[in-house]
């Protein structure tokens, strides 16, 4: 259960925050305990042109964040979870975004002058596509995310979209039509730590919508990644084989499985992390509902073009590689 701001018009409580006039976009920012980064990101946001009305989702932090955000930035709205649920944390956010579209990112990433005005505009010309993955850069915008690069080079184009079309998007760094993100109900709560953008992925475009890749939506992180623990390696490969079995077909289920087993041997974690997956698999199977023929053959293209990639360009291959070893 989570703790939110009072509501508008609760008995001596305060109103919330009033989105800015003309705005059509808000942006959700995920902290947890980063006060200084968290504060930097919203006053960036604040800042920007197209003065978007802004949330931070809160998740349970203990330092100083919530009062903080609350004394200097009064025009933006706190929504404060428990404890940490991760990525499940933005859907108590977005369920509150007055506006028809709806930017996410984390404490350490800022979208730049322009880039939502830019995002709002592709949105509004190409109604087909539900979910823009932003293009992420450091600060000086000298290196792009690892992740950027794979997702723009797997994917196998579309003539019918703006860009590159994408099987899957980065969840702290993306946009996404509002009214889509309530009918999906959100981030999986048993996958918060890892794969419930996976997830959703899949559901998005097995709904009839596109998933794009968007360089003109650009957007700043500051570190650009951060290592990932033993344990954090094996519950993004544990979650992504239970988001196979809910919904895509028995070889790739079977698949995903199997590099989920490399993962935990890799790690050292066999038998406890392949317990848990299997322990798992249970729920999942009883939410499985295989994705439409079409989403199937893109996610194996796009699987495919990895591997691709990671034979055919040591250098890259390298580069993604140690991006391996770390996430957002």
């Amino acid at each position: 259960m989570n703790a939110s701001a009072p509501a508008p018009g609760a008995s001596g409580a305060p109103s919330a925050p009033t989105p800015p006039s003309g705005s059509r976009i808000t942006v959700v920012v995920l902290t947890r305990n980063h006060v200084r980064q968290t504060v930097d990101t919203v006053a960036r946001l604040t800042a920007l042109p197209e003065h978007p009305y802004v949330i931070v989702a809160d998740n349970g932090s203990t330092d100083s964040t919530v009062g903080l955000l609350a004394s200097l930035f009064p025009q933006v709205r706190i929504v404060q979870g428990l404890g940490d649920r991760g990525m499940t944390g933005f859907n108590r956010a977005v369920a509150l975004a007055p506006t028809e579209y709806v930017a996410c990112c984390d404490d350490s990433t800022w979208f730049a002058p322009g880039a939502l005005a830019h995002a709002v505009q592709w949105l509004d010309e190409h109604r087909q596509v539900a979910v823009l993955n932003a293009r992420v850069v450091g600060h000086d915008e000298r290196e792009i995310h690892p992740a950027c690069l794979m997702l723009n080079a797997t994917s196998p184009g579309d003539d019918d979209l703006p860009g590159p079309a994408l099987a899957n998007y980065m969840a702290g760094a993306c946009v996404f039509r509002t009214a889509v993100f309530r009918t999906l109900g959100g981030y999986e709560e048993r996958l918060s730590h890892g794969g419930a953008e996976e997830l959703a992925a899949l559901d998005v475009l097995a709904a009839g919508h596109s998933i794009v890749y968007c360089e003109s939506a650009l957007a700043h992180r500051e570190p650009l990644y951060r290592w990932l623990t033993r344990a954090q390696h094996c519950t993004h490969a544990r979650n992504s084989a239970w988001v196979a079995w809910m919904r895509l077909p028995m070889r790739d289920a079977l698949a995903a499985t199997g590099r989920a087993l490399v993962v935990f041997a890799r790690q050292r974690s066999l038998g406890p992390a392949g317990f848990a997956l299997l322990r798992g698999a249970f729920w999942a199977l009883r939410r499985r509902r295989v994705a439409p023929a079409h989403v199937v053959l893109l996610t194996r293209q796009v699987r495919r073009a990895e591997r691709l990639v990671r034979a055919g360009i040591p250098a890259m291959a390298e580069k993604y590689d140690r991006a391996g070893q770390r996430a957002w």
